[in-house]
């Protein structure tokens, strides 16, 4: 029970990655605060999480929605020990095809809403909190039409360095968490159903475990940030890749 008597709050938690640290954290103690966009999905993960948790309907990149949750939080009482700004998306196009609407929604979700998801946080942060920033291997090692994507992931990583900074003196940490490429419903849904299968083979023939990654292993490390047992690890990138990003 590394997190009882914790408070956390996983933003992005309907499904996938986000998902998965929802449901270890609770495994460990923790009372989790989880967001997502859709109601009946955020429903679906309350009843997978078990334990000591809330959902609360919420956009990450609306400021009126942040603060719906952060006044949830706040009326609990125990302050926040932990904060995943974990919501994320986007889409792939290539230099010559990219959209206004895909920018900005990208970007909205991507770096506005980890901003204020973090930045609205700050008064209710414990002592010792941990933030973790959810980031992607496209921070090191891009691939065509994903310009956008990884423009925002560096994004978060820069925050990291920044904000580690910024918070000096108050004991949080700011980490960034950045998964390789992870078996999700939203990497699956990135290909037709006939063509699923294909698209896991050729993704995981570049990673050298030669697999993708599974969302458990990937909330494993979201909990090695957010214990004490990593009190002195602040501003990385911690890679959970098979070691895709490292050779």
């Amino acid at each position: 029970m590394k997190l009882e008597n914790k408070t956390a709050l996983v933003t992005g938690a309907g499904t996938g990655i986000g998902l998965g640290i929802a449901k270890r954290f609770a495994a460990e103690g923790a009372h989790v605060f989880v967001t997502g966009r859709r109601k009946e999905v955020l429903d679906d993960a309350v009843a997978e999480i078990g334990g000591s948790v809330r959902a609360i309907r919420a956009d990450s990149s609306n400021l009126a929605d942040l603060d719906e949750v952060y006044r949830a939080v706040a009326e609990r009482g125990q302050g926040l020990d932990v904060v995943v700004a974990n919501s994320g998306g986007g889409v792939t196009a290539p230099l010559g095809e990219i959209t206004e609407e895909q920018f900005d929604g990208t970007f909205g979700t991507n770096v506005k809403g980890v901003l204020f998801t973090v930045q609205k946080a700050l008064p209710l942060l414990n002592d010792k909190a941990s933030i973790i920033l959810t980031g992607s291997t496209t921070s090191t090692r891009v691939a065509p039409g994903m310009s956008v994507y990884a423009a925002t992931k560096a994004a978060v990583r820069n925050f990291a360095r920044t904000w580690a900074l910024d918070l000096q003196g108050r004991g949080v940490r700011v980490n960034v968490l950045s998964p390789g490429p992870t078996l999700t419903p939203g990497l699956l849904g990135l290909a037709e159903p006939g063509a699923q299968q294909a698209m896991v083979e050729q993704m995981a023939s570049a990673v050298p475990l030669g697999r993708l990654g599974d969302p458990a292993e990937i909330a494993a490390a979201a909990l090695f940030l957010a214990t004490d047992e990593a009190s002195f690890v602040n501003g990385v990138e911690f890679f959970v890749d098979g070691g895709q990003a490292q050779v």
